[in-house]
């Protein structure tokens, strides 16, 4: 007997799937209103494997029962309806009416909404990239009433990223800056989340006409409240209070981050900051002293004052070292503490450059002097080492959190008034500069001595100062990406600069991706100033441990029988078996195999059989990749054959 047949229309996508029409005539609201109710809810269109009714926007019958059920639906009818209201008011033109009606419109909050979207803090920090782009965006867009955007949302978004940059400056979080058409890409850690987002530029912004600006603006007032609830935590966990106070005087001067920062270096340091700032007299004095920075009978005095810029709290935990770094810099955000003055000045008496001390105006120190059988190449790269590694010169090579909180220790910078002056003091004071600048708010006046760099955009100045260096503004982002002070020589005002490299795209394996001259170069200062920082902080060179290491394998190095595998020893000894008994008969027998070793490279063979033992699906996957991958290749090679063609016409 034959079951039941099923009716047509009755199960499957035709009741699981809804058109958009449907679903407003099921909600009873307008479409403007369920658009919002979908942003704010987090409610997206569905794509059904098979289209009962044509070419539509579909959704969810399931989604839709969970928009029936929201509160938030019946204030947007009130909402609704108040409208009437005050529209038929100013059609009977009574001003007064409608005027009082306005004052009284129903309003609602989203906090509910955070809270469910979001149950977690980490849930929300993952999400966080769209909510500081979407703020960023709108902070520099203007006012305009013919687009429908109010002047209290950019407010609002402007105050919002002000917050987020003062406590990426606060926490010392920002990891990498790349400076491109779109504008500029920031990425920091929080709380071992990644969070990158975009600043645009501070550019006069032509409106198009065809965005809609009411979808957009619904994506910022979610937004706007979930920052809200993000910034309260994470200045909680400074032990800072939110909203923080904005200098009124440097808010009407342009200042930034500055009106913000003033509030925040008010406040106290967190509990653990300050245990570590209580112990910091006790580590100085039990901290030794670096080994650049020792006073010998035959090295002058004047040879051992730039090893002395180091911190002397090198000798404590890294843990402590870090939260005293966080602390002191945000402290200092108006000026440098004594021990930054104090490097600033030995900086300034010294004359050096950014890129390296010069070696016709100041000695090595003895204890990198070449000795008998010493590598001089290593000696001689010892002093421009202890340069770029900055103010991280006493931080463990291997503590990248340190390092960037301290790599613009001691530097004070100037910036030109041609430069972006909000996002490069965003970039300093995150890695522990001090930052100057022409107008009110600023910590020291460009005449101050103190000045180490000036930045600058113009490729000539009416006057320059000898006790500084001036480098353009790639300098500054080139030096925080790969934490070290890279050559001032190549960024002098009016040069052709370098390329600037994405910290964003990473090197490939087996040399897939193509890695251009000049970030191998700066790879070469990155070991040199690891190494300073290791000499620094007292660890022995890399080339003794090296020699050492080898030196402990040859001495336990087993027996070569002991080395082979016991499966692939027991495979030849049964192979040369075979083969004398096959001798012993007569037989002709071809030479006995080699065993392979191990680690031998699969051949073409062994990649085809793989291929054909997997899934239909996965072949076509892995094949996509091998594809993807070879093109990969070819880009590599093609960009090499270029460059060497440049240079080979530059020769």
């Amino acid at each position: 007997m034959a079951g039941r047949k099923t009716k047509r229309g009755t199960s499957g996508n035709a009741v699981n799937y809804v058109t958009r029409n449907q679903a407003l005539k099921r909600l009873q609201l307008h479409l403007g209103e369920f658009r919002r109710l979908c942003i704010l809810k987090g409610i997206h269109p569905r794509e059904p494997n098979k289209k009962t009714q044509g070419q539509k926007t579909y959704y969810h019958v399931k989604d839709l029962s969970f928009l029936a059920h929201e509160p938030l639906v019946a204030k947007l009818r009130e909402q609704h309806a108040y409208e009437k209201k005050v529209r038929k008011a100013k059609a009977k033109r009574n001003a007064e009416l409608a005027a009082a009606l306005a004052t009284r419109r129903p309003t609602y909050t989203l906090d509910r909404l955070v809270k469910e979207r979001y149950p977690s803090f980490m849930d929300a920090l993952r999400d966080l990239d769209d909510p500081l782009t979407l703020t960023h965006l709108f902070a520099v867009l203007p006012a305009e009433g013919a687009h429908g955007i109010p002047a209290a949302q950019v407010a609002m978004a402007r105050r919002l990223a002000l917050e987020w940059q003062a406590f990426v400056v606060r926490s010392h979080s920002l990891r990498k800056v790349f400076v491109s058409v779109k504008g500029f890409f920031f990425q920091a850690e929080v709380m071992g989340q990644s969070v990158t987002w975009l600043v645009p530029h501070q550019l006069p912004q032509v409106l198009p006409n065809d965005v809609d600006y009411r979808v957009m603006l619904t994506f910022l007032e979610f937004y706007q409240t979930m920052l809200r609830f993000v910034h309260f935590r994470l200045y909680h966990m400074l032990g800072a209070t939110y909203p923080p106070r904005v200098d009124p005087k440097l808010e009407a001067a342009a200042a930034g981050i500055t009106a913000i920062m003033t509030d925040l270096a008010a406040a106290g340091p967190t509990k653990p900051v300050a245990s570590a700032l209580a112990q910091l007299p006790a580590l100085r004095q039990l901290a030794p002293k670096p080994v650049a920075a020792v006073d010998e009978a035959d090295a002058p005095a004047e040879a051992a004052a730039p090893a002395g810029d180091a911190p002397s709290a090198q000798g404590g935990s890294s843990d402590s070292k870090e939260e005293e770094e966080d602390a002191l810099s945000i402290d200092s955000g108006s000026g440098s503490d004594s021990d930054d003055d104090e490097a600033a000045e030995v900086d300034s008496a010294s004359g050096d450059e950014a890129g390296g001390v010069r070696p016709d105006t100041e000695e090595a120190p003895a204890s990198s002097r070449p000795e008998a059988g010493e590598d001089a190449a290593a000696v001689v790269e010892a002093a421009p080492a202890d340069t770029a590694a900055g103010g991280a010169v006493g931080v463990a090579h291997n503590d990248d959190d340190a390092i960037c909180a301290t790599l613009f220790n001691g530097l004070v910078f100037f910036l030109g008034r041609e430069v972006p002056r909000e996002q490069l003091l965003l970039v300093i004071r995150s890695f522990g500069g001090v930052v100057a600048w022409e107008g009110d708010g600023s910590p020291v006046d460009e005449a101050d001595e103190s000045i180490t760099h000036q930045v600058v955009d113009r490729p000539t100045q009416g006057h320059k100062f000898l006790s500084r260096t001036y480098v353009q503004p790639q300098w500054v982002v080139d030096s925080a990406n790969f934490r070290v002070l890279a050559d001032a020589g190549r960024y002098v005002p009016g040069a052709t600069l370098p390329p600037h490299l994405s910290p964003f795209a990473g090197d490939g394996p087996d040399g897939e991706d193509h890695v251009p001259d000049y970030q191998l170069e700066l790879q070469r200062l990155q070991e040199a100033a690891k190494a300073a920082r290791e000499r620094a902080a007292g660890a022995p060179d890399a080339a003794f441990l090296r020699d050492q290491a080898d030196a402990d394998a040859a001495e336990e190095a087993p027996p070569a029988d002991a080395e082979q595998p016991a499966a692939a020893s027991k495979e030849a000894a049964y192979l040369a078996e075979l083969h004398s008994e096959l001798q012993a008969a007569g037989e002709a027998v071809a030479e006995a195999p080699a065993v392979a070793s191990p680690a031998a490279a699969p051949t073409e063979e062994d990649a085809l059989v793989a291929d054909m033992l997997l899934p239909r699906k996965k072949r076509k996957l892995y094949a996509s990749v091998v594809k993807a991958q070879a093109a990969k290749r070819t880009r590599a090679e093609t960009l090499k054959a270029r460059a060497a063609v440049a240079a080979a016409e530059q020769k």
